[in-house]
């Protein structure tokens, strides 16, 4: 017999600005690109992309394709978004 599973969407989990912040967190803790945008879309997908997408003055396909793995977005739409998520980048001594 097979095993039945269902898709895993991390979005779905991340309800509150706490959980949104450590997983973003975790995500900056962890130091790949790819693991951030990841970790980015995740939380932009829970608080809903045309939201987000207008907030941030971009347009929503713009957004998706911005938060993918396989994309670098440009540091002013990150730091955009992350306004849009009512979040700010800080920096400290590693």
């Amino acid at each position: 017999m097979a095993l039945e599973t269902t898709p895993y969407d991390t979005a779905e989990f991340l309800g509150d600005p706490a959980a949104k912040a450590a997983y973003l967190e975790a995500a900056f803790e962890d130091g790949e690109p790819a693991v951030i945008t990841h970790a980015l879309g995740a939380v932009a997908r829970a608080k809903g992309m045309s939201q987000l997408a207008r907030e941030a003055g971009i347009t929503r396909e713009a957004l998706y394709k911005a938060l993918t793995a396989e994309c670098d977005p440009k540091l002013s739409t990150f730091i955009s978004v992350l306004k849009a998520l009512g979040m700010r980048l800080t920096a400290q001594a590693a």
